[in-house]
């Protein structure tokens, strides 16, 4: 019964056609209901067909904001380290590393690492740096009452918020009279401070360290914490629990030997400076000086004891990284999306097949090879189409289920959902226009004949 009411409408729609030689819209839309109705007749096959432009949009969208999130987060741990600085660390050689830990009863002192000397030389040779940030790093144990946290301890200067882009988010940073009468004061990082004070305010406080107690003055920011990339080679753990102070106190209550005691033996380290912030004046010139940090260093530093960190050329390395990352996962994802045209072209086919017997009406009656052309790719476009929509909101909302559940960042760009769907809408006219030209191009005689 409905194979008679779908060729009544199809006759009705041939007879219309001979009446109006050209397109128009109501010749359209009545296309539209018709191939809305041929599509709603065969509801499961047409409703598995959608489910493979679904996925492969909604994948495209995820792929993408997974990997938007991911190269964005490691940009912005980047830029925290600031675009016109050049961070100098000392790094232990290997070859006296390995000498310590051979001899098992020795005591050794090791000398290594960066010197005052080399930020004089770095103000008097080299123009075009501006401010210089040192710093010290001792790894020890805070304490509130019966509170313990496993931190580094940095000695710095008070202008380290703005140079590493870390503001204090409460209370202050220490002074420059504080930083030359070396008191006790320190600034906690938020994850410290929750740490050793979970209900009390910390700010007025004090912690210990060793046998010193020290006042705090601020809690720095939790954002500027994530990036870790501004940080020596260190745990996870001690990176976010950090002890900021001057460095005239830590040079005082430290000393610039550093002993780490074992059974039986000890290990010394003597290092001035753990590490070195320079910042550049003018962003252009950041890669040259870098050079010739570098040539200075290499210079009075026979044995590699330092590393150099640019973040300007790692900011470059990440976003010619991001743009191969969104390639690839646009690619993969594509893939999806041309299974889903196969899966359309394979059910048009058979579609054709089925409705030989109507084609050949309909050609009798009238209609232009255009007009059957046009019935096929609107019912492919349709497909797709809808298939399109679905997928668009599905690749919006799983992005925010993965930020969610598995704590990772996700953005979804404005581009990302219009070019899923732009592709999705291109594979259902493209792998529509064979199975519509196969239609149109049958015999109406033949096609009568067939049962």
């Amino acid at each position: 019964m409905s194979d008679i009411n779908t060729n009544q409408v199809n006759i009705n729609f041939a007879s219309g056609v001979t009446k109006a030689p050209k397109l128009s819209i109501e010749l359209l839309l009545r296309t539209i209901r018709l191939g809305i109705k041929s599509l709603w007749l065969h509801k499961l096959r047409s409703l598995l067909t959608v489910l493979g432009i679904v996925f492969g949009v909604c994948s495209v969208i995820a792929m993408l904001a997974i990997g938007e999130g991911a190269s964005h987060e490691a940009q912005e741990q980047i830029k925290n380290l600031g675009s016109q600085n050049i961070i100098l660390q000392s790094v232990k050689p290997p070859e006296e590393q390995q000498t310590t830990t051979s001899s098992a009863r020795q005591n050794y002192a090791l000398d290594y690492g960066l010197k005052y000397t080399d930020i004089k030389r770095l103000r008097s040779t080299i123009p075009g740096v501006t401010i210089v940030v040192p710093g010290r790093i001792i790894r020890e144990y805070a304490w509130n009452l019966d509170k313990r946290v496993d931190c580094e301890v940095v000695g710095t200067v008070p202008w380290y918020p703005e140079m590493r882009n870390h503001p204090v988010e409460f209370g202050r940073f220490f002074t420059d009279i504080e930083m030359d009468e070396a008191r006790p004061v320190c600034v906690l990082t938020a994850e410290a401070a929750s740490a050793l004070f979970p209900i009390d305010w910390p700010i007025g406080k004090t912690v210990r360290i060793q046998s010193k107690y020290y006042k705090v003055v601020g809690i720095m920011s939790a954002k500027a914490n994530a990036a870790k990339g501004d940080l020596p080679e260190s745990t996870a753990k001690a990176s976010q629990n950090r002890v900021f102070i001057p460095l005239t106190t830590a040079k005082n209550y430290f000393g610039e030997t550093l002993i780490k005691r074992r059974s039986g033996s000890f290990e010394a380290e003597r290092v001035e400076l753990h590490e070195v912030t320079v910042k550049v004046h003018n962003l252009e010139d950041v890669i040259n000086v870098a050079g010739a940090i570098q040539t200075l260093l290499e210079r009075y530093h026979q044995k590699k004891d330092y590393q150099m960190i640019v973040p300007l050329e790692l900011l470059k390395k990440a976003e010619r990284t991001k743009q191969i990352f969104n390639i690839v996962l646009g690619s993969i994802a594509a893939i999806s999306l041309i299974v889903g045209g196969i899966g359309i072209m394979n059910i048009m086919l058979a579609t054709v097949t089925e409705r030989t017997r109507e084609i050949g009406i309909r050609r009798a009656l009238g209609a232009r090879r255009r007009d059957i052309i046009i019935q096929f790719l609107i019912e492919t476009v349709i497909l797709s189409g809808l298939g399109g929509i679905i997928g668009v909101m599905l690749g919006v909302i799983i992005p925010y289920f993965v930020t969610l559940f598995a704590n990772m960042a996700t953005i979804v760009t404005l581009w990302s959902p219009l070019l899923a769907f732009s592709i999705s809408a291109i594979v259902g006219v493209v792998f529509g226009i064979y199975p519509a030209m196969r239609a149109a191009d049958m015999d109406p005689v033949e096609a009568l004949r067939h049962e």
